[in-house]
């Protein structure tokens, strides 16, 4: 049941506006949160006041009317999302929230990424595409020899790539994986680290490494890396060499130069997928030198079994914190690059 009453302006005021849903009781905790904080959360983002009396939930704006809107639009998603899986997360809230706010009205929409699970965790936890643009990097993936993940930290393109290629493997839809890194460090110098060659590399892997514990397990890993089916190493190791039946993610492609980035593309063997990801935004490479990530993208957009997706601060599903600081950077940016065209 849904009802409502539309707000006229009037000299600069407004009239208050009035919407009711109905939320099921055994729904409820799962909307509200604990204490009530995600219906706090949503008065205060959108500068309306929610109240509950059996099971009527009771939305007013003294603002403009759709504020009543959209909040009330963000229950609705969420009671999607309830239904749908049983719990909501805070990021989930979040990224509802911002779809409102920017007038998407896709938040009904979010159940269908909900349903969408890739694989599960070591620990049985489901791992799926959480944003619009996560689903469509998935998407893309899946229908593509080779993708293109560009876009800030916190947006998943290492771990929802190799979510895919851990169940592509499993599914013996691929014989091995194979994950690589250019090895340039970020401001630090790998020589400086104690032990030999691949003691010096194994630190600067280490994501890689903590992403596949995660998913599929230290002891399922070490085993099938010493049949040779999952091989993590640094991108100067693909020279020479062709990848049949493979997944290969490349990640960190920002930090390759425009011959190390046609090398690697130009190992891809029969019956391969790829996934390329990079974060433009966080180049370590030497001052004046051309990122191979960049040149890619510009030479083989209209190649159509290349997907790219652009991934962005929306799609953050880290701590809300490292949203803002992703936004905050990004308008910084901006700010300065107008000051260079004037």
């Amino acid at each position: 049941m849904q009802t409502g009453s539309v707000s006229k302006s009037i000299k600069g005021s407004y009239m208050p506006a009035e919407i009711t849903r109905d939320i099921p009781i055994e729904h409820e905790k799962n909307i509200f949160g604990s204490f009530d904080k995600y219906l706090k959360k949503i008065e205060r983002a959108l500068e309306v006041d929610i109240t509950e009396h059996n099971g009527t939930v009771r939305i007013t704006s003294e603002g403009p009317a759709v504020n009543a809107e959209r909040a009330a639009a963000v229950l609705d998603g969420l009671l999607s999302l309830s239904e749908q899986s049983g719990t909501i997360t805070e990021q989930q809230v979040d990224y509802i929230l911002s779809l409102s706010m920017e007038g998407h009205g896709q938040e009904k929409e979010m159940i269908e990424i909900d349903r969408d699970i890739i694989c599960r965790s070591i620990t049985g936890r489901p791992i799926k595409p959480k944003t619009f643009g996560q689903k469509n990097y998935v998407d893309l993936i899946r229908s593509k020899m080779i993708t293109f993940g560009v876009g800030p930290a916190g947006t998943g393109k290492t771990y929802l790539a190799m979510a895919l290629a851990i169940k592509a493997f499993k599914d013996q839809e691929v014989q091995r994986i194979i994950l690589t890194r250019p090895a340039i460090e970020a401001g630090e110098k790998l020589g400086f680290l104690p032990g030999d060659l691949q003691q010096k590399i194994d630190p600067y892997l280490r994501p890689l490494y903590d992403a596949l514990y995660s998913i599929m397990g230290a002891d399922s890993f070490v085993a099938n890396q010493e049949k040779g089916l999952i091989e993590v190493a640094p991108l100067a190791y693909m020279r020479g060499r062709t990848l049949d039946n493979a997944f290969i993610i490349l990640d960190e492609a920002q930090n390759t130069t425009p011959a190390q980035m046609k090398m690697f593309l130009t190992r891809i063997g029969f019956g391969s997928k790829v996934v390329v990801t990079g974060d433009l935004t966080q180049k370590d490479l030497e001052k004046g030198q051309v990122s191979g990530l960049e040149v890619s993208m510009k030479v083989l957009s209209k190649i159509d079994d290349i997907g790219f997706a652009e991934l962005t601060a929306a799609d953050v599903v880290r701590h809300p914190l490292v949203q803002k600081i992703v936004k905050a950077y990004d308008e910084y940016e901006a700010r300065q690059q107008e000051k260079h065209r004037r």
